[in-house]
């Protein structure tokens, strides 16, 4: 793993052959590792460490990038005179801002730990370890199981010509389990920093109990149906908002916020921040620019109030037709590195559970008189940005809930269902858990409850 000492020791190599304005370095890398199994047994096991060195110049106005993952001397008089090459035939940009100075990222501000050495020393054979028990779990149930066991050592730092220096360093551990049945299935995934957390058998275990339960699944006709979603399938489905949470979706006219920041889109019982420091969340305190991430209140009781920015479009934002409706207008450190087209997105989401009403998805079923319980989903697509339509279907593990029980596995659904009006008919929520899915990234969300859920196609399996 590359230590702080080190990304200096290069960044001063960088800027011995820079004659830039200004210059930043971002390192960023891993040591990572993956033990893959299917029928039962092991098939892969794959180990990489790889760093990359992202050299921009700023010329008058003009900015380019260049990457190298090879940290000679020769590598790096190469990689430095390549961004310089290419930003000399950029055209200026007005929007460009000056790199950040040291302030940006106060050393003294909150720290977030993330590294453990119970994860970082993990070897093949441990992870090995995790798969048997995983595996055995299939045999003691006559099932096969496929999945993931992976761990890794990530380091991201950003420095720069005035000054700032930003390093952080995390582990991770995650693992992913499908129990497959003749005719049916089930599935579980957790990732943490701390491997000590993670635990493949219960995993095996719960995706076991999920495969056979739902044994001989039935058909339920579609329609609206109150939908017990799982944290992740919900985390799956509201991963699809986020984008839109940046200040330059707004400038773009993209973004589903356009004209409701300040109203009250969502039910009352729903609040969402964007939070790195919170315990549950994993990722570095600084964006691609090196600015301290802010916490950042986007939802308060169903009113949307604050968007997120980089520091180069919260000036465009100030100075453009929005800046007296979108709510508070500053950098909060939720960038990307430079040149960016994309904006600026929020990557730390945590969905509060309401105060002393957390349900259990078991108290959650034994509530609902017909329903369903939907494990996961996959395959989601968007139909209607505005409205934040989207499709997919329910897969591994959808159970039939009647009069407050569990009643059998059912064929799985499509389902299309607008986000907003999801979040409109939120009726229960559990205590919010660092959930993982496949199709969006990691948050800290609950199970909910919902009413009136959209299915309008029975698959075949």
């Amino acid at each position: 793993m590359l230590s702080k000492q080190r990304t200096f020791e290069i960044f001063d190599r960088v800027r011995k052959y820079s004659k830039a304005d200004e210059t930043e370095l971002i390192v960023s890398g891993a040591k990572s590792s993956l033990t893959r199994f299917a029928n039962n047994t092991i098939t892969q096991n794959v180990s990489e460490e790889n760093y990359v060195l992202s050299v921009r110049v700023n010329l008058d106005g003009k900015t380019a990038r260049a990457t190298t993952n090879k940290f000679d001397d020769d590598s790096i008089r190469r990689v430095v005179e390549s961004a310089t090459a290419l930003a000399k035939v950029q055209e200026p940009d007005p929007d460009l801002q000056p790199v950040p100075d040291r302030s940006a990222f106060d050393p003294t501000g909150p720290v977030v730990a993330r590294t453990y050495f119970e994860t970082a020393s993990i070897d093949a054979r441990q992870r090995a370890q995790g798969v048997a028990q995983m595996v055995n779990v299939a045999k003691k149930h006559n099932l096969t199981t496929a999945g993931t066991y992976a761990t890794s050592e990530s380091v991201e730092a950003i420095l720069n010509s005035k000054g700032l220096n930003a390093y952080h360093t995390q582990t991770s551990a995650e693992a992913s389990v499908t129990m497959i049945a003749d005719d049916s299935s089930g599935w579980q995934k957790a990732n943490y920093p701390d491997v000590r957390l993670l635990d493949p058998q219960r995993l095996g275990e719960v995706a076991a109990e999920k495969a056979l339960a739902s044994k001989h699944p039935r058909e339920l006709p579609p329609g609206k149906y109150t939908v017990i979603l799982e944290p992740a399938a919900v985390l799956d489905l509201v991963g699809f908002m986020f984008w839109d949470w940046g200040g330059q979706a707004i400038l773009d006219e993209r973004s589903f916020l356009n004209n409701r920041i300040g109203k009250k889109l969502f039910g009352e019982n729903i609040s969402i921040n964007d939070d790195v420091y919170h315990p549950l969340q994993t990722g570095c305190p600084f964006d691609g620019e090196g600015v301290r991430r802010k916490r950042v209140p986007l939802v308060e009781n169903g009113v949307v109030k604050r968007l997120v920015y980089a520091r180069s479009t919260a000036e465009k934002v100030r100075q453009s037709e929005y800046v007296d409706k979108v709510g508070p207008v500053e950098p909060t450190g939720h960038g990307f590195p430079i040149p960016n087209e994309i904006g600026e997105m929020p990557a730390n989401i945590v969905i509060a559970s309401p105060a002393d009403k957390a349900q259990t998805v078991d108290q959650m079923v034994a509530s609902t008189e017909r329903g369903i319980l939907v494990t996961r989903l996959w395959y989601i697509r968007e139909v209607d940005p505005y409205e934040k339509l989207l499709t997919g279907m329910t897969r591994d593990g959808t159970f039939l809930v009647e009069n407050g029980a569990l009643k059998h596995g059912l064929l799985n659904f499509r389902f299309n269902q607008s986000l907003i009006h999801m979040l409109c008919n939120v009726e229960a929520m559990s205590e919010a858990v660092r959930a993982s899915g496949e199709e969006s990234f990691d948050m800290v969300v609950p199970a909910m409850k919902v009413r009136d859920f959209n299915f309008t196609e029975v698959t075949k399996f």
